[in-house]
C-alpha cells in the first residue's frame, strides 16, 4: 500500500489584498493553507519584499548596511529610485525617521512633501512608516493621506491609540491601513475588530503583529504569527484572515551582532549582517509574512532564492 502523506483541511482563507495602483500594483495574500504546504493548499500569491528607504541619513547604520545606499543617503527619491532600478525592489517602504519627536522631529508639513516626491517618483507601491509616537504620527500620516490621495499607499504604523483619526484618513483617500500591535493575537483582533467598526474595508487592511530578528525573541513572534494563521485558516476567524506586514531590517540591523565589526570571533561583519538579516525573514516567512520589509540587497537575494525553491514544482 502505497504511502499518503496525512492532509489538514482547510476552511479558511488569507484575503487578497492588492497594494498600490497602476501596472506594477501587487496582491498579496490568498493562501488557503499554511505556508509553503503547496500538497494542501494554494500559494497563489508569493511573499513580497518591500525595500527600505529613509528620509533622513541614517546615522547609526551598520557600515556593511548603508554601504550600497552611501551615494544616495542623502536624497530619498534616488535611494527608491535606485532600490528599484539596481535591485529590483517590487516595493518601497520610506521610514519616516525624521518625524521622531525624540530626534530632529520635523514637522508634518515637511516629510509630507518627502512623500509626495518620493511618490511621484516611483511607479511600484510605497509603504509609509511613522514612529509610533501616537501624536506625531496621528498629524503626520493623516497630513500624508490627503496630500498623497491619488495613490494607494499603505500606512502605518497604525495602533490602537491613534486608530480613529488615521483609520478615518485611511478611509476616505482610500489607502491601506498596517494595523499594529504588540505580538499577541487578541490584540491583533481587537485592533482588527475596531478598525472595521471604524469603516475601514476589509480589502484595505493588513496586519502588523510586531516582530524581532534572530536571537532576541523571534521564537515567540513565530508562535504569535502561526497562531494568527491557524485562527484563519482552521478556525475560521475572519479577522484574522489578513495578510501580514513584517517590519523585520530594522529589527535585524540594531543588533550588536549586526554592528559590531572588531570581534574575530562573530566572523566577517557584512556576511554576519546580511545572513542575520535573511535568516530573520525566512523564519517569518515559516510562520506566515505575506510582505517582508528588508534591506540589504544580498539579504534580499537570498530570501527571494529561499521563496523560489520552496514554490518551485
Amino acid at each position: 500500500m502505497p504511502f499518503e502523506i496525512p492532509k489538514t483541511a482547510y476552511s479558511g482563507k488569507i484575503r487578497e489584498i492588492t497594494l498600490g495602483k497602476g501596472d506594477k500594483a501587487v496582491t498579496v495574500g490568498g493562501e488557503s493553507a499554511y505556508p509553503f504546504y503547496l500538497f494542501e493548499g494554494q500559494m497563489p500569491n508569493l511573499p513580497r519584499i518591500a525595500m527600505e528607504v529613509y528620509d533622513m541619513p541614517p546615522e547609526d547604520w551598520a557600515e556593511a548596511a548603508l554601504e550600497p545606499f552611501a551615494d544616495v543617503a542623502n536624497d530619498p527619491v534616488a535611494w527608491a529610485q535606485k532600490c528599484i532600478k539596481d535591485y529590483g525592489a517590487e516595493m518601497i517602504c520610506l521610514q519616516l525617521l525624521s518625524t521622531d519627536p525624540n530626534g530632529e522631529n520635523r514637522p508634518a508639513d515637511e516629510a509630507t512633501a518627502v512623500v509626495k516626491k518620493v511618490a511621484d517618483a516611483i511607479d511600484v507601491p510605497l509603504i509609509v512608516w511613522g514612529t509610533a509616537n501616537h501624536d506625531k504620527d496621528t498629524e503626520v500620516l493623516r497630513a500624508v493621506a490627503e496630500a498623497v490621495q491619488d495613490k494607494s499607499l499603505i500606512l502605518g504604523p497604525v495602533e490602537e491609540a491613534d486608530h480613529k483619526k488615521i483609520g478615518a484618513a485611511a478611509i476616505g483617500y482610500k489607502h491601506v491601513v498596517i494595523a499594529s500591535t504588540p505580538i499577541d493575537i487578541n490584540l491583533a483582533k481587537q485592533l482588527n475588530i475596531l478598525l472595521g467598526n471604524l469603516g475601514v474595508p476589509d480589502d484595505l487592511l493588513v496586519i502588523d503583529p510586531t516582530v524581532s530578528g534572530v536571537g532576541y525573541g523571534i521564537e515567540y513572534c513565530y508562535s504569535v504569527m502561526e497562531r494568527m494563521r491557524m485562527a484563519a485558516l482552521t478556525q475560521q476567524d475572519t479577522k484574522l484572515q489578513f495578510p501580514i506586514i513584517c517590519n523585520i531590517a530594522k529589527e535585524t540591523w540594531k543588533t550588536k551582532e549586526a554592528k559590531t565589526k572588531d570581534d574575530p570571533k562573530l566572523g566577517n561583519a557584512k556576511k554576519r549582517g546580511i545572513l542575520l538579516e535573511a535568516l530573520s525573514a525566512t523564519i517569518l516567512l515559516m510562520a506566515g509574512a505575506d510582505v517582508l520589509i528588508m534591506r540589504h540587497p544580498d539579504a534580499i537575494k537570498l530570501v527571494r532564492e529561499m521563496i523560489t525553491d520552496l514554490t518551485a514544482k
